[in-house]
Parts: C-alpha cells; structure tokens; sequence
C-alpha cells in the first residue's frame, strides 16, 4: 500500500519497507501491480524517452561534430539500448547503459586529464551547472513524481552504501556507518524541503555510484537474486533521470560542456 505524504515529512530511514511514502500516486505512470511483475514499458512514460529526444535532435540539427551533436548522438545511441533492455526486463544491462548514456552527457575530457579530480567532485560541478539551466525544476519534479518510489527503496539499501562495504572489509574510520546512513536519508528530506535538488542529485549519485561499480568491477552476479532491488530501483531512476539531463544539454547548446571524452579525430592522411 502506498502512503501519501508531502515531501520531507516522514524521515526516509524510518519509512517501513513496502509502505512507500509517495508525495504523488505513481512513478512514471507506471501501476505499482505492473512494477512489482518486474514489466516495464516505455509507452506508459510521459517524459522524454529515446524517440522523442532523437527528433528533437533532427529538429535542432547540430553542427556535426559540435559539442552538442557528439554528446547528443553519443548519449541517444545508448540511450535506446538502454530502453530497450528496460522493455525485456534485463535491468542489470539497463542499468550499465544509462550509466554509459549517463558518462557521454556529463564527462568533461578536461578533468579526465586532471586525475587528482575525484569523481564526486566532477558530478557536483556538473549537477551545478545542470540545476542552474533546469528554470522550470523537470528534475525536482521528477524526484517526486516519476521516481520517488525507487529513490526511497535506493536510500534505504544499505548494500549500496560505501561504509557498509568498508566496515565488513575491515578498513579502519567506518564504524560509524549506521549513523552516517540514517543522516544521508534525514539530509535528503530537508534538501526536498528546501528544493534543493543539488544536494538530493548528490546524495542519490552516491548509491548509484556503489551500484554501478558492483556492476561494472565485477562485483555482483547478472540476474542475481541477490542484488535485484537495487538494481530494478537504480534502473528505474536511470530511466527517467538520464533522458531529462540529454534533453536539458540539448535546449542549451551555447552552455561550455567541456571536451568529449575521445572526440571524433578525422584522419587526413
């Protein structure tokens, strides 16, 4: 049964498995019988999706290679992969590829080149810039509309939360864990509060990071029983999150997105 609340009322780390509190009634028009089947269909999704963004990028016709035309055909082509895989249930291959969808809109070659850089560092200078064109809130909204549900589920999942996997590896400093859980949910409340989605991309950023490294090193079986939820859940962000963040790059083509990672070099020889 899902619960209605307005956001930020009731601590998320309290929130009871299975009793979603929801500010609004669905997640991507999508019925909470048909989710819990594990189906997915992309022509129940009322937000940009593959198709739409491919016109859209036809329409605008980029100049080719231009910054925008090379990250937009870069992002769209996985983009629909990742669809794809989405429609056939195949989260763990959905989620890798709205991350790669995810890498070609937002890395900058220029901090690549700069290793001291962490990666946490690069995703807050790009929510920054990504929030500031972001006049109208899609994403904000997409928090509480399309996919709070998952979000809280992801939140709540203590196997994607770094300490954890520090404290039973044994590294010193991670004791604390639990606590440092239970203050991201309660931070994530007030940065709803104060619709600051920002600190809610950074926090949600930080789950996915640990599910995308156990997918990509290796470090969780395809299709495993095991770690199904949170990759359904990260999925399912993904799904909505990644086709608002190409659309955002493709309304500002004039903003400095930095240089493509391995830009198109035409050999004249």
């Amino acid at each position: 049964m899902i619960r209605h609340s307005p956001a930020g009322r009731q601590p998320i780390a309290s929130i009871p498995r299975g009793s979603i509190v929801a500010p609004y009634c669905c997640v991507g028009n999508v019925s909470r019988e048909r989710r819990e089947k594990g189906q997915w269909s992309m022509t129940t999704w009322d937000g940009p999706t593959h198709k739409r963004l491919k016109e859209k990028q036809r329409a605008n016709d980029y100049p080719f290679p231009s910054i925008p035309g090379l990250r937009s055909g870069r992002c769209l082509s996985w983009l629909g992969r990742a669809e794809q895989e989405m429609e056939s249930g195949d989260y763990d291959a959905a989620f890798i590829f709205y991350w790669i969808a995810f890498n070609a809109v937002y890395a900058d070659g220029r901090s690549q080149a700069r290793l001291e850089r962490r990666e946490s560092r690069v995703f807050s200078d790009y929510f920054e810039k990504i929030i500031q064109l972001d006049r109208h809130e899609k994403i904000y909204n997409a928090v509480l509309m399309k996919f709070w549900e998952p979000m809280v589920e992801l939140l709540r999942n203590k196997y994607v939360f770094q300490p954890f996997w520090d404290y039973h590896n044994g590294l010193p400093g991670n004791d604390d864990w639990t606590l440092r859980f239970d203050r991201d949910a309660r931070n994530v409340g007030r940065a709803l509060d104060r619709r600051d989605t920002k600190d809610i991309l950074r926090i949600l950023f930080y789950r996915l990071y640990v599910l995308r490294n156990q997918l990509i090193h290796g470090g969780a079986t395809w299709n495993s029983k095991a770690n199904r939820r949170q990759v359904e859940d990260g999925a399912r962000i993904m799904a909505s999150l990644v086709p608002l963040l190409i659309e955002l790059m493709m309304d500002n083509p004039q903003t400095d997105w930095g240089v493509a990672y391995y830009p198109l070099i035409v050999d004249s020889r």
